[in-house]
């Protein structure tokens, strides 16, 4: 082999090892704030705070009891919106038979090309209305 052909090959090995080394300011996700327990009343607004850094940005996905949580970025009719923060905001709490209802245990993601970061659990409870017994 020629000196030419081999300072081609080593100088097209190097470039690609080099584009697939992750970069020295890149970093895996880390949670910086975790969401906490809450106890809502029906209807009313409610946040789930979690935020998230890591270089690139990572992306955030919100779980509830297992199951991914669908928000207005895949539902534009979705009472639920994921934040710029990162954060899952609640229009108005859904407590019913009819629709999925919101109480359960709540998680959040962040992940980016270095890895995942998973939040504390959150558990979010619907208030009941006391019933007020009078003395008759």
């Amino acid at each position: 082999m020629g000196p030419l052909l081999s300072i081609l090959l080593y100088g097209l090995l190097c470039t690609q090892t080099q584009g697939s080394r992750v970069r020295q300011e890149d970093s895996p996700p880390r949670i910086v704030e975790h969401p906490s327990d809450l106890i809502v009343s029906k209807g009313e607004p409610a946040t789930l705070n979690c935020k998230a850094e890591g270089r690139p940005t990572p992306t955030v996905e919100w779980y509830k009891d297992g199951e991914r949580v669908e928000t207005d970025r895949e539902n534009s009719r979705s009472h639920r919106m994921l934040l710029p923060s990162g954060s899952l905001f609640f229009l108005r709490i859904v407590h019913g038979r009819r629709s999925k209802p919101d109480d359960g245990t709540y998680v959040c993601v962040a992940r980016n090309y270095l890895g995942e970061a998973v939040s504390r659990n959150a558990s979010l409870e619907v208030a009941c209305k006391s019933l007020s017994l009078g003395n008759k």
